[in-house]
């Protein structure tokens, strides 16, 4: 009995003893890649149990260990590593990637997650797909790399606006563009132009601080952003340091740029022939010759056109050469507690297009500290400063572009050098020199956070974000300027948009018994936008020295207004993942906004789906040929909540009576006015074949928006001429291909390949009353596509007389029926300005230090219409100089042409007509590095990390049959969408650069 309880004392006394060596303790690190970049979501759990937690966004980790446990680190793409415990507190690991899996992490609202167990469509660009691309917009810069996505510049002016739509278009009424979340923050994106031509707010960021962009394609991922989601969301993450020595990146570039296109118009002996000979036509000889002579004569200024004196190439004038420098520095780096990344950008833009210029710097800051095991915080601050040289939109006579109007017999200098006054349309040369339109825009982005881990699996984090965007405009036109008649007039506006954001939100993330893994997002968000706007204008200066308003003798005009509007969300995000192969997520937001009635001020949007990698199943595990397949499926709602600030309510201005003050009504009132709302449903399959050597994902998808908002005209007894309401159905439907492929894969050569093609087709469902919207040469009708163009159809010249013919198009009438009266042609539907397909191609290689990457674009199935050719190609109807294609017009009878017969005054076929609509299908070598690596041997002995030489070119080829001057260029004066008109094309640019990092 005294030995068994001897024996039982001795065992307790052992057991008590192993338990004080085994007590638990804190550990603490940080995960990052090979190339030392944190990464955010390892999992990190202690072997043989159900303890476990993540990496934050910046690779550290803490967790609760005993001494002789055994630490596993797993993460999508990445070996799996295992550490036993020992004595160290400190644990740091670097994760080598495994090919044979799927490698994305992608940033969605409030979260990460890995690509391989997403269920929804995420393209996910890095900053390798962005860097080096000397384009001051960052939207540019991701053209042709994710499929169903579609960047459009509206023309090669450096400030000029671009479109990005993802999936189609979801709106009419409302605004089309996607909502851009920088590091947590909605930014800012409204165009604040003043000179009739749009700006681009996200030219004040800089390419360099940016680390990933991942688009939120459909409506379950972008659902999660509720009432804004509508149109896709593209998430922004700015650049991190990492637990490593400080490392410095130096980035310059310098090229030269020109334009893509350029067309060819009448010289002086084209022009005078043509002339004559149209003049004749419509006066005859006799009173022909000498009524054009006259003109002549007025056109030449006095100088010599009958002995060709003065052969002008205005478009020579009007577009030249440009310069692009761009210049990065970069720091980042840190410690097991604190992490940092300073950078600072220059870029000196100067356009193809005279008098066009952008100057921008760029700084930001990024830091995050661990205070303890439990609490991390952290601040991203950024400033900008943009400075744009501007020239006045394409609708002005002052405009360069506008400059090919003019007779190439007329001078553009007087012999004096000073700009001739005396053209056909005033010279724009004048207005270069004797006025300007300067543009100044200050941005200010922060984000100041705090994360505190409650428990391995619960973690609270609390975010405070603020976009400020501060613009001043300032204009000076000078009394030797055109249309200036008042010794001067100036031109003061500035513009105050300020937004701040505070979320709040728990996270729940768990793994138990390496069969179910949960996660869990709740939380709160709030956001509130201020907009102060003023302007003054003045005339009467002393003289063209005293250019601000202070120096104006008369105050003729001024107005100021603020606005202002706000977000209250709750939102919800539960992702479940059964056996790492059975997925479901489901989400839900409700958001109220003050845009709308207050009958209807607050929406829910639900979103879920599923998904199943059939690649994990038995029948697939073993495999040779499929090494990763799975399907998905979702379902979600969006919001549009892209409309002024006040438009349901009823709205008073004040109005001046006989100079007495008072009020009247501006706008009718609406309770019942709510976003617009975006059904979506998704279908999709991925698949990695051979080791994932191919790979891809192929998505079907619907997407229906209802509610749309349209301005419908009331009575006139109602004292106001039409009140906002929600009326009418869009839907966009459409299909989308990725392959990857690694074709090559060796020591010294890599070869990959990107392809994505999409096809998209919209069509307008319900309209009010079902009635047609026609909108100068576009219509909105139920049944057809989007703003289709509705024109008379163009049938070619009568070669018996030259007259100009179109179809009659007469209901029930002969199809082939033409006429040479426009007014009795019908209009119909010819084409639609958005393209059907759109597709992009990128190919990296790499070789012993070389590499070369290449990105194609194209676009297939839209139309533009040139608002311009009726006065550039149109026979010359007036004195317009004319493109060079009106030489082939008819001059007798058998003639077989598509121009008609010149005639001074005719009209003859310059009806607004498919005569100057056009396809504009393309293919375009949007980006092409080529670049060399000094080998590490020789940069280790001169103290260099790396050092890089490289040549960039954008836009060097185009292929395509479209004859005006770009298919990608439109107007920037508000004339219809796919309307060009004397825009400038895009631009050409061949760099060279070197990168050093030491």
């Amino acid at each position: 009995m005294k030995k068994k309880l001897l024996f039982v004392i001795t065992l307790f006394l052992s057991l008590v003893s192993f338990s004080g060596f085994a007590q638990n303790k804190t550990v603490t690190g940080t995960v990052n890649d090979e190339q030392a970049i944190p990464l955010p979501g390892v999992n990190v759990i202690v072997a043989n149990t159900s303890r476990g937690t993540q990496t934050d966004f910046d690779g550290n980790y803490s967790i609760d260990v005993a001494e002789g446990e055994v630490l596993t680190f797993t993460y999508v793409g990445y070996t799996t590593e295992t550490v036993t415990v020992g004595a160290e507190d400190v644990i740091n690991i670097t994760l080598q990637e495994d090919a044979a899996q799927l490698d994305e992490v992608v940033v969605v609202g409030y979260g990460t997650q890995s690509k391989r167990t997403l269920t929804d469509n995420v393209a996910k660009l890095t900053s390798e797909d962005i860097e080096e691309v000397p384009v001051p917009s960052i939207q540019s810069t991701i053209a042709g790399k994710a499929a169903g996505v579609q960047i459009s510049p509206t023309n090669g002016k450096v400030e000029g606006g671009v479109n990005i739509r993802i999936r189609g278009i979801a709106s009419i009424g409302a605004g089309s563009e996607p909502l851009y979340v920088l590091d947590g923050v909605p930014l800012i994106n409204n165009n604040e132009s003043n000179n009739g031509s749009p700006t681009n707010p996200l030219l004040t960021l800089s390419a360099n601080e940016i680390a990933s962009i991942d688009i939120l394609k459909d409506a379950s991922a972008a659902a999660v952003y509720g009432s804004r989601g509508a149109n896709g969301v593209v998430i922004i993450t700015t650049k991190s340091g990492a637990n490593r020595p400080a490392t410095f990146s130096l980035n310059y570039s310098y090229g030269v740029s020109e334009p893509t296109n350029l067309r060819e118009w009448l010289n002086a002996d084209e022009y005078i022939e043509l002339f004559t000979e149209a003049a004749i036509n419509t006066f005859g000889e006799e009173e022909g010759v000498p009524y054009i002579e006259g003109i002549f004569d007025f056109l030449s200024n006095d100088t010599d056109w009958r002995d060709r004196e003065v052969d002008t190439d205005w478009q020579d004038l009007a577009l030249g050469s440009g310069h692009v420098q761009d210049a990065t520095l970069s720091m980042s780096g840190g410690n097991e507690k604190t992490t940092y990344f300073f950078s600072g950008a220059y870029n000196d833009t100067e356009g193809i297009v005279r008098g066009n210029e952008l100057e921008r710097i760029n700084g930001r800051v990024n830091v995050t500290h661990n205070f303890n095991e439990k609490f991390r915080a952290g601040m991203n601050l950024s400033f900008s400063r943009t400075d744009i040289d501007r020239i006045a939109n394409d609708n002005a006579f002052v405009t360069p572009l506008q400059a090919i109007a003019q007779p190439a017999i007329s001078p553009a200098y007087l012999e004096n050098g000073d700009p001739n006054p005396n053209t056909l349309y005033p010279n724009f040369l004048l207005q270069d020199k004797h006025a300007f339109y300067n543009t100044v825009i200050r941005r200010v982005l922060g984000r100041a956070f705090g994360e505190y881990q409650i428990l391995d699996f619960l973690k609270f984090n609390s975010d405070f974000g603020y976009d400020l965007y501060y613009q001043n405009e300032d204009s000076y036109t000078g009394r030797l300027a055109p249309f200036q008649s008042t010794n001067g007039e100036a031109y003061a506006s500035s513009v105050n948009t300020e937004s701040y954001v505070t979320s709040n939100y728990f996270t729940f993330s768990k793994n138990f018994n390496e069969i179910h893994d949960l996660e869990m997002v709740a939380g709160m968000e709030y956001n509130e936008f201020n907009r102060r706007f003023q302007d003054v204008s003045g005339i009467q200066f002393p003289t063209d020295d005293f250019q601000t308003i202070d120096s104006a003798a008369e105050i003729t005009g001024g107005s100021g207004s603020e606005s202002a509007n706000s977000f209250l969300s709750y939102f919800a995000r539960v992702t479940y993942n059964l056996y790492d192969k059975y997925l479901f997520k489901a989400s839900i937001r409700r958001d109220g906004s003050s845009r709308f009635g207050e009958d209807v001020r607050y929406g829910t949007f639900p979103a879920i789906s599923a998904g199943w990698i059939l690649s994990e199943e038995e029948f697939l595990s073993n495999s040779e040929v499929i090494s990763f397949l799975k399907l998905r499926a979702s379902y979600g709602e969006a919001g549009n909540a892209n409309i002024g600030d006040f438009a349901a309510l009823g709205l008073f201005g004040g109005i001046s009576y006989n100079q007495r003050p008072g009020i009247a009504p501006i706008q009718a009132a609406n309770p019942l006015l709510t976003w617009e709302s975006v059904k979506q449903t998704d279908i999709g399959l991925e698949y990695g074949f051979l080791d994932n050597r191919i790979s891809g994902e192929i998505d079907y998808y619907i997407k229906e928006s209802d509610g749309l908002i349209f301005q419908q005209p009331l009575p006139g007894t109602s004292g106001q001429p039409s009140i906002t309401r929600n009326i009418g159905v869009l839907e966009n439907k459409g299909i989308e291909f990725v392959v990857n492929t690694k074709n090559i894969q060796t020591d010294h050569f890599t070869w990959n390949t990107n392809f994505n093609i999409s096809k998209n087709d919209n069509e307008v469902k319900e309209l009010p009353n079902g009635e047609d919207v026609i909108n100068g040469q576009t219509i909105l009708r139920e049944g057809e596509p989007l703003s289709a163009f509705y024109l008379r159809e163009y049938a070619g010249v009568d070669p018996e007389n030259g007259d100009a013919l179109y179809f009659v198009n007469a209901e029930d009438g002969d199809p082939n029926e033409t006429t040479n009266d426009p007014n009795a042609a019908n209009r119909v539907i010819l084409g639609q300005p958005y393209a059907e397909w759109i597709a992009g191609l990128t190919n990296t290689v790499y070789y012993k230090g070389i590499d070369l990457g290449f990105t194609f674009v194209g676009e297939w199935g839209a139309s533009i219409y040139n608002g311009g050719g009726i006065y550039q190609s149109a026979n010359a109807d007036f004195f317009d100089n004319q493109s060079a294609d009106q030489l082939d017009r008819w001059q007798e009878p058998g003639d077989i042409t598509n121009v008609p017969q010149a005639r001074l005054f005719g009209g003859n076929g310059t009806a607004t007509s498919s005569r100057y609509l056009q396809e504009s299908d393309f293919i375009r070598l949007r980006n092409l590095t080529l670049g060399y690596t000094l080998p590490e041997d020789f940069t280790d002995q001169i103290g260099l990390e790396k050092f890089r030489v490289y040549f960039t070119g954008i836009n060097l080829l185009t292929i395509t049959d479209y004859d005006g001057y770009d298919p990608e260029s439109t107007s920037d004066a508000g004339q219809g969408v796919g309307v060009t008109f004397y825009s400038a094309p895009a631009v050409r640019t061949m760099s060279l650069g070197f990168n050093i990092n030491f």
